[in-house]
C-alpha cells in the first residue's frame, strides 16, 4: 500500500508540474510582448494602437516550446525523431489530467474512510484535510512561483461566504462518508443539481429550459431508489450529503450572484481554491474544538492501538494531500476540456470511486440500489450535459480580436478614466466597456445630431 500511495503521488505531481511548466509559459508568452506596444495608445491613436496590437498578438515563432500549440492540424516532433499529429498530444495529456483526477479522487476516498473507521473523529478530519494544503500554496505565493492574489476588503466581503459554503460542504460531506458507506454518499452527491436549480430560481431568479429540469426526475428517482433499499443506510449519512449538496450549490450559486467582477488581483482558479480552503480551514477550526478536541486524546490512543501512531500520521497527512491535489487536478483539467466532456468524466469519476470503495471496503449492496445508483449518476451526467448545450453559446476570441478589443479599452481607459483593472482580463473588460460605452456614445451623437437640426436654416 506504501508503494502505491507513493507512486499515486509522485504521477500527481509530475502531472501538475507538467502542466504548470507546459501551459503557463505559453500563456505568459503570448501576454509579454502585447504590454509594451499596448502601453501608448495616447501617443499613435486608436488606429495605430489596433495596428501595433495585431503585430504584437503574433508570438515570435522562433522561441516557441516543443509540441506546445493548440492547433490540431500542426505535428509534433518527438526527441526520439518520431512524429506524431498535435491532437495526439493533447489527447494524451488530456487523458493523464483525467487519469490523474480520477486516481487521486478515488485514493481520497480510500483514506479518508479508513481513518474514519479507526478514527471516528469527522471534525478533525475536516480541519487536517484543509490544513495540509495550506503550507505548499503559501510557499508557492512566498517563493514567487505562482503569484500571490491581491484583494481589499470589499473583494473579502464577496469571498468569505464561497469559503463558508464551502467549508459546510466539505465538513458535511466528511461527515456522511464516515457515517456510511462511501458508495451511498457518492449516490446521494449526485443530486447536486436539484439544489442548484433550486437555488438559482430562488436566489437569482434564473429558470432554465424545460430539457434541464426534465433531467433532474431521474435524478430524484435514483437517488430515492438507491436509498430505499441501501443496506448501509444511515441517516446521519444521508443528512450529511444532502447538507454537502446544499452547500456546494449555495457556493455555486453565490459566486454567480457575486463574482461577475474580478474581486482582486491574481485570483485564478488555484489562487481563489487556495484563498478558499484557508477560510473554510479557519471556520472548520472553533468547531473541531468544541466537538472533538475534549475527546481527541482518547479516541486519537484508541486509533494508535489498532493501527500504529505511524500509518495513523501517514493517512492524515495523504488524507491533506490527496484532497488538495484532486482539486487543483480538477480545475486544470476543466480549464482543458469543454463542460460536456468534463459532465461525462465526472459521471466516470463517481462511477470509479463507487466500484473501488465497493470492492474494498467490502459493501454489501442490492440489487434495487444498484439500479438506482445507476439511474442517479446517468441522470447527473444528463442534466450536465443538457445544461451545456442550452446555455448561451459564447463565440470564440482568437488572439487578434483579444489584442484589439485590449487595445480598444486602454484606449477608452484615458477617455472614461477607467481603473487599471481592466488590463487584468482585456477580453470581458473590453465587452463590458462597450456594452456601456457604445450605447452612450450613440446617444451623443443622436443628440448633436438634433442640436444641428434644430439650428439648421429653413
Amino acid at each position: 500500500r506504501s508503494s502505491i500511495n507513493l507512486v499515486l503521488v509522485l504521477i500527481a505531481v509530475a502531472a501538475h508540474s507538467t502542466a504548470a511548466l507546459r501551459v503557463a509559459p505559453s500563456r505568459l508568452h503570448l501576454a509579454r510582448p502585447a504590454a509594451p506596444a499596448l502601453a501608448r495608445p495616447a501617443r499613435f491613436g486608436p488606429a495605430r494602437a489596433l495596428q501595433m496590437s495585431d503585430a504584437a498578438a503574433v508570438p515570435p515563432q522562433e522561441e516557441s516550446a516543443l509540441c506546445d500549440s493548440e492547433d490540431a492540424d500542426e505535428a509534433c516532433t518527438l526527441p526520439l525523431g518520431v512524429t506524431v499529429p498535435m491532437s495526439w498530444i493533447q489527447t494524451l495529456k488530456i487523458g493523464l489530467c483525467f487519469a490523474t483526477w480520477f486516481s487521486l479522487n478515488v485514493m481520497y476516498n480510500l483514506t479518508n474512510k479508513r481513518c474514519q473507521n479507526v478514527f471516528p473523529m469527522p471534525w478533525t478530519m475536516t480541519v487536517v484535510s484543509l490544513a495540509v494544503g495550506i503550507p505548499y500554496v503559501l510557499f508557492m505565493w512566498a517563493t514567487g512561483l505562482r503569484p500571490a492574489p491581491k484583494m481589499n476588503m470589499e473583494g473579502f466581503k464577496k469571498i468569505f461566504p464561497i469559503g463558508f459554503f464551502h467549508a459546510v460542504g466539505h465538513a458535511s460531506a466528511v461527515i456522511a462518508l464516515g457515517a456510511g458507506a462511501v458508495s451511498f454518499a457518492q449516490i446521494v452527491k449526485a443530486g447536486e443539481p436539484v439544489f442548484t436549480c433550486l437555488l438559482s430560481y430562488l436566489v437569482l431568479g434564473q429558470v432554465f429550459p424545460a430539457a434541464v429540469y426534465a433531467t433532474l426526475i431521474p435524478i430524484i428517482g435514483g437517488v430515492a431508489i438507491a436509498s430505499l433499499k441501501e443496506l448501509s443506510f444511515t441517516w446521519r449519512a444521508l443528512a450529511g450529503a444532502m447538507m454537502s449538496n446544499v452547500a456546494f450549490a449555495s457556493r455555486a450559486v453565490y459566486s454567480k450572484a457575486q463574482m461577475d467582477k474580478p474581486v482582486g488581483e491574481n485570483l485564478g482558479a488555484a489562487n481563489l481554491y487556495g484563498v478558499l480552503t484557508i477560510i473554510a480551514f479557519i471556520l472548520s477550526m472553533p468547531f473541531f474544538m468544541y466537538y472533538e478536541l475534549p475527546g481527541f486524546g482518547a479516541a486519537w490512543s484508541a486509533a494508535v492501538a489498532k493501527k500504529g501512531e505511524l500509518w495513523m500520521l501517514r493517512q492524515l497527512f495523504l488524507d491533506g494531500f490527496y484532497f488538495y491535489a484532486y482539486n487543483e487536478v480538477a480545475f486544470f483539467t476543466l480549464s482543458q476540456v469543454n463542460p460536456i466532456t468534463h459532465a461525462i468524466g465526472n459521471t466516470i469519476k463517481r462511477v470509479a470511486i463507487i466500484g473501488v470503495t465497493v470492492l474494498v471496503f467490502r459493501n454489501p449492496v442490492s440489487q434495487q440500489s444498484l439500479v438506482g445508483s445507476v439511474i442517479a449518476i446517468l441522470g447527473a451526467m444528463l442534466y450536465s450535459i443538457v445544461k451545456a448545450k442550452t446555455s448561451k453559446k459564447k463565440l470564440p476570441v482568437d488572439a487578434l480580436t483579444a489584442g484589439r478589443l485590449h487595445a480598444l479599452a486602454l484606449w477608452l481607459d484615458l477617455v472614461t478614466e477607467r481603473s487599471a483593472a481592466v488590463r487584468t482580463a482585456p477580453t470581458a473588460t473590453a465587452a463590458t466597456l462597450l456594452q456601456r460605452v457604445v450605447p452612450a456614445a450613440c446617444a451623443g451623437r443622436r443628440r448633436a445630431r438634433r442640436r444641428t437640426m434644430w439650428r439648421r436654416p429653413y
